[in-house]
């Protein structure tokens, strides 16, 4: 028995941990490692089918699946008729270079015609330009008529070169409700008609009235007689100053139905008469629908007033006439 001076021996106790192997590994890794070689193996695959086929044929499979029917129908170069072994596709299948489609031959045709349309336009926009210098010099010029050049307005148009006079409220071009011309109208005209005569073009004539009514209404006499009857009142002029009857393609009245300032129908601004010179290419449209226009009618003016600076007549408000008609 040990006695108490003697130290109790102490028990020391050692662990020892055994480390184990791994867990075998499963067949996973080799299905993914298989698929992963697979792909490369159809990309490497397509980039060499992408590399030895031709532009055509890869046109033709593009086309083919964005418009299948359209690509078949049309055929050409891009369906099946490019270098692929079997030759196919446009209109004749013996063929064995390519053919072009039926719609770009088409749109050849269509191309030239616009371009060959196009400059004939500018080449008449051009002369009508010329044409506007010439007659604002003759006005300018002629003191008969650079005394009215403020009721004289001459602008280029679709159809040709307009000249329009209008009616000025404290100088009316015709008598009250009447086609009787007033001197100074008579001169204007008959000058006009001798600057005119030169020009190697037909002429429209057309007359205006505002919207007053004309007493009496549509059942006996209107707006549309007494526009009628300025518009050849007019051309009586023209031709009493010299030019030829044989100028003058159409003669119209069109009342009030296309007012100059469409604000005031009644203003004195839209009593007014219209010289057309048409370019060539209205011309034609009129004989093609037997004197009248097919489209884009001379007549067409602008909605908004001319300015001050232009035409010191509308600066002020215009006193309307009274009486039985515009």
């Amino acid at each position: 028995m040990a006695t108490s001076g003697e130290k109790a021996k102490s028990t020391i106790v050692i662990k020892r941990i055994k480390k184990g192997g791994h867990a075998a590994h499963g067949a996973a890794w080799k299905i993914a490692y298989a698929d992963f070689v697979t792909a490369m193996m159809a990309f490497f695959l397509l980039m060499w089918l992408l590399g030895s086929t031709t532009k055509g044929d890869l046109k033709g499979i593009s086309d083919y699946f964005q418009s299948p029917m359209q690509v078949a129908m049309s055929g050409g170069s891009g369906s099946g008729d490019a270098t692929s072994i079997i030759n196919g596709g446009g209109e004749d299948l013996s063929r064995v270079a390519g053919q072009r489609k039926r719609g770009d031959q088409d749109n050849k045709h269509k191309s030239a015609d616009h371009a060959q349309k196009e400059k004939r336009r500018v080449e008449q926009l051009n002369r009508m330009l010329e044409l506007k210098s010439t007659i604002d010099a003759a006005i300018v010029g002629t003191p008969a008529l650079s005394e009215f050049r403020n009721q004289i307005r001459v602008e280029v148009t679709p159809d040709g070169l307009r000249i329009q006079i209008v009616d000025d409220f404290n100088r009316p071009m015709f008598d009250l409700g009447g086609a009787s011309v007033k001197p100074y109208m008579r001169t204007i005209l008959r000058e006009i008609g001798k600057v005119l005569n030169d020009v190697d073009a037909k002429l429209a004539l057309t007359g205006h009235t505002d919207s007053t009514p004309y007493a009496g209404g549509q059942k006996s006499y209107s707006n549309w007689e007494l526009s009628a009857d300025r518009a050849n009142a007019s051309r009586r002029e023209l031709i009493a100053g010299g030019m030829d009857p044989q100028k003058i393609a159409r003669v119209v009245g069109l009342a009030d139905s296309n007012l100059l300032n469409k604000d005031d129908p009644r203003d004195p601004l839209n009593r007014r008469i219209s010289i057309i010179v048409l370019n060539k290419i209205a011309e034609e449209r009129m004989q093609r629908a037997g004197g009248e226009i097919e489209a884009g009618a001379p007549e067409e003016v602008s909605d908004a007033v001319p300015d001050a600076a232009a035409t010191p007549a509308a600066a002020s408000a215009p006193a309307p006439e009274t009486g039985p008609s515009p």
